[in-house]
């Protein structure tokens, strides 16, 4: 008895998903409620648990596309060291789902494979006596079903080629590259080799180019979260009408207090005391006072938030992620360090859930942690407006007509200037500056 297992349910707002990664191999033996896959979906990442305990078969390789209700993998009940037959039938089941799913999809059958005159021509061919003979069954157990399938029809064997994947197994890629690179696999294919002599009958035949590569080019998939930022992004680019402006501020006077009071701060809340608590506040604070910097468009109205949602650009191992602290006017500077901690955390170790991304009403993205002196970041929509922040630097500063050093940071601001006016832009800025030059304003909300 098969149990499927099928794409886990995605958000309202997610049509699709990649098959991040596989955690065991088709026949393994899975025990109930194991983690066996990781779904990427262009926000989150989804894990996918056994129903069951039994043997696991992938249906889909590692970077494969899900919609909702595919199927991913089986479980059946059993050992998972199974006879030959039962691999050969396993084999033949994937061929007929893999076909059936390209009927459904309207791709029609696909023509007979040459697998049978391709071996018929091995064997009378003296050239292509040092092809290897197909692996058996046994031996294919553990690939994936389409890399199977490739071995079978370019009578492969799994000795025969380099895995890149995970634990050094085999992937398709690495399968086309060996039929694309190897002269043994390309007469596999009927291509032939250039050394090979031509029929004279055929000398005006004109050889298949080869296909060549730079071998210094490395060719990656981009993830479902990269190929959504790059769509948002460029979608903002055509839609908004974006302007950034600028302001600096001298970050002594909030060094000198966290300086003053952070080995208190994180013996009496169990957090470290950072800037962002600092710039968060500030910005709840200059929001309040500008609140169009706050609002966002929906066709010909404007929607003025009256809560303050603020994401905070985070850096994970799949790239830059918006985690929102909600209602952040009524969290203490504690709270904002904590809160900002826990999303990091979950962040980096793809534990994100999608209530966590959505909802932002402002960001805050801080280019300065890698080093960055001044940029001009692109809104997150349907926001109209992000701060960036930037590397903190000494440099000449003019207080009481005299030229001091002082600790500097460039803010900038941009906004969407189909709904915010410069004026509202700059004196958000201004508001920023005198909260950060002056804490006291902060504790006080002044």
């Amino acid at each position: 008895m098969s149990i499927e297992i099928k794409t886990p349910e995605l958000p309202e707002s997610v049509d699709e998903a990649t098959l991040l990664t596989w955690h065991f191999q088709s026949g393994d033996a899975v025990h109930r409620d194991d983690k066996i896959a990781d779904v990427e979906t262009d926000k989150i990442v989804l894990e996918v648990f056994a129903p069951a305990d039994g043997v696991l078969k992938t249906l889909i390789d590692e970077g494969g596309t899900l919609k909702r209700g595919d199927k991913l993998a089986t479980i059946r009940e059993g050992s998972p060291t199974g006879s030959e037959s039962d691999a050969e039938e396993d084999a033949e089941e994937d061929a007929k789902e893999k076909s059936e799913g390209r009927e459904e999809k309207g791709e029609g059958k696909k023509s007979p494979s040459k697998k049978t005159s391709q071996t018929s021509k091995s064997s009378e061919d003296p050239d292509n006596l040092d092809v290897k003979p197909a692996a058996t069954a046994e031996e294919l157990k553990g690939l994936s079903p389409s890399v199977r399938k490739l071995m079978i029809e370019h009578n492969l064997h799994p000795n025969q080629i380099d895995g890149t994947g995970k634990d050094k197994r085999i992937s398709r890629e690495d399968v086309i590259r060996f039929i694309e690179e190897t002269p043994v696999a390309k007469k596999n294919l009927g291509l032939g080799t250039p050394e090979r002599t031509l029929d004279p009958s055929k000398a005006g035949a004109q050889l298949p180019k080869a296909k060549v590569e730079d071998t210094s080019v490395r060719r990656v998939p981009m993830s479902q979260l990269r190929r959504r930022v790059a769509t948002r992004l460029k979608e903002v680019q055509n839609t908004a009408a974006l302007l950034t402006t600028f302001n600096e501020i001298n970050m002594k006077p909030v060094m000198d207090i966290r300086a003053k009071y952070k080995d208190r701060f994180e013996k009496d809340y169990g957090v470290k005391l950072g800037f962002m608590s600092f710039f968060v506040k500030a910005t709840v604070e200059a929001l309040k006072k500008y609140p169009i910097i706050n609002a966002a468009l929906d066709g010909n109205d404007i929607l003025y938030h009256e809560a303050y949602h603020i994401g905070i650009a985070v850096d994970s191992p799949r790239g830059l992620v918006v985690p929102v602290l909600r209602n952040a006017e009524t969290m203490s500077f504690a709270e904002v360090e904590k809160n900002i901690r826990e999303l990091a955390g979950k962040a980096k170790e793809a534990k994100l859930a999608y209530e966590d991304l959505i909802g932002g009403t402002f960001t805050i993205t801080n280019g300065g942690v890698f080093g960055s002196m001044l940029s001009t970041p692109i809104i997150n929509a349907p926001q109209s407006a992000i701060l960036g922040m930037h590397a903190i630097q000494e440099r000449p500063w003019v207080e009481n007509g005299e030229v001091v050093v002082r600790p500097v940071m460039y803010l900038a601001l941009t906004y969407d200037h189909r709904i915010i006016d410069g004026r509202d832009a700059v004196q958000y800025l201004v508001s920023m500056k005198q909260s950060l030059e002056d804490p006291a304003q902060l504790m006080l909300q002044l």
